[in-house]
């Protein structure tokens, strides 16, 4: 080969090789971007359809008592059971080693002391981050008859969580809490949309979760 041949060949593989990493970032910029813009527009709908059960996600608890962030969750649930939104609740969530309650013990708790009959109250007590949390969930509303679900969590955790529920074969969507420090600043809004977005993709492209910690002070 000559050296002009050479040359020539080489500047084609190297331009073909920029286009190449540009068109790569391009997509995944596409993806991000995409991303984040459902989960934007996921945490926005607050849908009150009957349902079989409202199914509030677990957070932090202390020694029994709720953290603001699972409080705020909590009186969300409360708010749909009052209105009849569905006939049960269900808490989820394990323990943390040395814990003393799992969170779905002191979520029932919690329910119970806010005038929600106990025998309403299914608590499941599994799962130490969402993915197994639903999936603990979808097996325990199998074994009672039930199939569709009203999620209640932080409105930027909706479109995972409701993806992750239609995976495990539930009929799910959201209703998710606007109090709590999940949603007061717009420091946290922004937090919460680049946490869910990351997750999400890797959620969708692993099947596993990538749960990261929630807001400070939860």
């Amino acid at each position: 080969m000559h050296e002009t041949d050479r040359l020539g060949f080489g500047g084609t593989l190297a331009r073909w090789t920029r286009r190449a990493i540009a068109g790569a970032v391009l997509m995944g910029l596409l993806l991000v971007g995409g991303t984040a813009a459902r989960v934007w527009q996921v945490a926005r709908i607050d849908d009150p359809t009957k349902a079989d059960a409202i199914v509030v996600l677990g957070a932090a608890q202390y020694s029994g008592t709720p953290s603001s962030v699972f409080e705020a969750r909590l009186e969300q649930a409360v708010k749909l059971f009052n209105r009849g939104v569905a006939p049960s609740v269900v808490t989820v969530g394990g323990k943390q080693e040395g814990d003393v309650y799992t969170e779905a013990a002191s979520g029932r708790n919690y329910l119970i002391g806010r005038g929600v009959p106990g025998d309403r109250i299914i608590a499941v007590e599994e799962g130490s981050d969402t993915l197994r949390s639903i999936e603990g969930v979808s097996r325990e509303m199998g074994e009672h008859g039930m199939t569709s679900a009203v999620l209640v969590s932080d409105p930027w955790h909706s479109l995972r969580t409701r993806t992750m529920a239609r995976d495990a074969g539930l009929e799910a969507w959201t209703a998710p809490t606007r109090q709590g420090p999940a949603v007061f600043t717009r420091e946290s809004q922004a937090h919460g949309i680049a946490r869910e977005t990351g997750a999400l993709i890797w959620y969708q492209l692993t099947h596993f979760s990538a749960d990261f910690p929630y807001t400070a002070g939860q």
